[in-house]
């Protein structure tokens, strides 16, 4: 059943990885949001797992906040926004789908190199996933940084922190109180998304970074 543990885990969190390439590949808002679903609730499967192998009830809080928010809400809610916003074309990729797919590998393998020599004395069920949510959160970064587009910033944002959350998981659980503020957080975030891309939409008719960037660099001139 060990053994059996070991696989299920590795799976899932690896899965995450793989769901984390899928969100650096899409270059269109709904693909791009239906993906981030699918992230949320490989996560949530991550998490509930974890909760069975290490008998912490409380980790399946943590699980339900993922699958109903991260899966569900948060997702519908973008698409909403993004309809009232009228976005409905491609994403913007810095250098290329296919470049991003080769600097995600070597992410990959960094957080892996760095990881497991760093944990050699860990529990060996934790020591992969730290692994794979340190790549994880790597691959969010990277899509923050390579897309043109605010609501990428916000689903790579979102996908960081599920590394994060598959970390402390994977590190023998959350703190019940820190789960609560999680959901609450969430809560929040929901809130302030949505007023930021309605005053960005307001304010410069786009939420193109590139059309704010030129913004800016008309009103200096």
């Amino acid at each position: 059943m060990r053994g059996l543990a070991f696989d299920i885990a590795h799976f899932l969190a690896g899965g995450m990885v793989l769901v984390s390439f899928m969100l650096l590949y899409q270059d269109r808002v709904y693909a791009l949001l239906n993906i981030f679903a699918l992230h949320a609730l490989v996560l949530a499967l991550a998490v509930g797992w974890q909760a069975h192998t290490q008998e912490a009830p409380h980790l399946y809080i943590t699980a339900a906040v993922a699958l109903i928010f991260k899966a569900i809400v948060i997702p519908v809610v973008l698409r909403r926004i993004v309809q009232q916003l009228g976005i409905h074309r491609t994403l913007e990729v810095v250098g290329g789908v296919g470049r991003d797919m080769l600097a995600g590998t070597g992410l990959v393998a960094l957080s892996i190199l760095v990881m497991l020599p760093v944990t050699q004395g860990a529990d060996p069920l934790a020591r992969e996933d730290l692994a794979f949510a340190l790549a994880v959160v790597l691959l969010g970064l990277l899509l923050m940084v390579n897309r043109h587009n605010a609501i990428s910033l916000v689903i790579g944002f979102m996908s960081l922190e599920n590394g994060l959350i598959l970390a402390a998981a994977g590190a023998r659980g959350m703190p019940l109180a820190v789960e609560i503020s999680v959901a609450f957080s969430i809560l929040i975030a929901l809130i302030v998304i949505g007023v930021f891309l309605f005053r960005i939409r307001e304010r410069f008719d786009s939420v193109d970074m590139q059309a704010m960037d030129a913004f800016r660099e008309g009103r200096r001139k």
